[in-house]
């Protein structure tokens, strides 16, 4: 079968205005700002407010990165959400942005990979455009985590913030391309990770309440052991398949977890942090928001340019994983 290149075209992101700062934390939970800082990196980070679903902040996400494409809505084939924290359980929080802003011709679907979602989804974008079962399809990644995190838990409610990344994939018309992808996962590290009420296994009820199932659980150490060697593994793979090595990659684009992880990955990597870049410290782990923060922001501040090779690198709960390389 014959194929053809694709590229990420453009590029969006938004984050609530509400910032909620360590020093806040610290007023709510038995914590400290140099608790939180030394441990994970995070000083701020972004909430939305209580009456602002997940959908929101794509469609502002999803409007930028159109813009950035100089793409019209209505010239979208496809939509895909990735995300852990949908409007309902159905429908789709993709209808919901479909509908918004006047994508009439794209039919779309919500997958959930966790912090890998964007990965994921320009993955299978990529699959639909090459083989020419789409043109254009627009990815988004919109979470707001502080709607499942438990105030409560000093150990998982400094980690969360909110925020949406988007991009637009499409066919290549000149070098930019994408130039390798790999994904995986492995279910069986899935109770490390998750919210264990609101499915059909533990549905709302008195006691699922009352239990606080419906509150991501984590086991942190083991969690990153997990993750450092998954998102290595990754960005080897693809650098494999695209035939490059670190020397050959202008930035990493790691999920923006935890900063104890992202410099353990760089070491792993052989490469020096300048190569990784963060900004953690202001916006926390957004799940599958954070490489579309991260992205958007590098582009804006010029790092990212025409021509520049960059790795987005993603581990989540499930667990999954996986790895883009972009020539941009």
């Amino acid at each position: 079968m014959t194929t053809r290149p694709v590229r990420i075209s453009g590029v969006g992101a938004y984050a609530p205005e509400k910032v909620l700062t360590n020093a806040d934390l610290e007023k709510m939970v038995d914590t400290t700002d140099e608790w939180i800082t030394t441990r994970t990196g995070i000083r701020e980070r972004h909430i939305a407010a209580d009456d602002v679903p997940s959908s929101t902040l794509g469609i502002e996400a999803a409007k930028k990165a159109l813009a950035h494409a100089g793409v019209q809505a209505s010239a979208l084939d496809m939509i895909i959400v990735a995300t852990i924290t949908p409007d309902y359980i159905y429908p789709a929080t993709a209808t919901i942005v479909q509908e918004a802003i006047g994508a009439v011709n794209a039919w779309c679907y919500d997958i959930e990979a966790a912090c890998s979602g964007l990965i994921y989804g320009i993955t299978i974008a990529e699959q639909f455009i090459r083989i020419g079962r789409a043109e254009r399809v627009l990815v988004i990644a919109p979470e707001t985590l502080s709607k499942i995190t438990d105030w409560q838990d000093r150990n998982t409610c400094v980690l969360f913030g909110d925020g949406a990344g988007a991009v637009v994939v499409e066919a290549a018309v000149d070098d930019s391309r994408i130039l390798a992808s790999y994904i995986g996962g492995d279910g069986k590290y899935g109770d490390l990770l998750f919210m264990p009420g609101g499915g059909s296994l533990n549905p709302a009820s008195e006691k699922s309440v009352a239990e606080r199932m419906h509150y991501m659980k984590m086991s942190g150490g083991s969690v990153m052991k997990a993750a450092v060697g998954a998102m290595e593994m990754a960005v080897t793979k693809a650098m494999e398949s695209a035939k490059l090595t670190p020397m050959d990659i202008d930035l990493i684009i790691p999920h923006q977890a935890n900063m104890r992880i992202i410099q353990s990955v760089a070491r792993f990597l052989e490469v020096d942090m300048a190569k990784m870049y963060t900004n953690l410290e202001r916006y926390g782990n957004t799940s599958a928001a954070s490489i579309g923060l991260a992205l958007n922001e590098a582009i804006e501040r010029g790092i990212v340019r025409k021509g520049s090779v960059v790795a987005l690198v993603a581990f989540g709960g499930g667990f999954t994983w996986g790895s883009t390389i972009v020539r941009f």
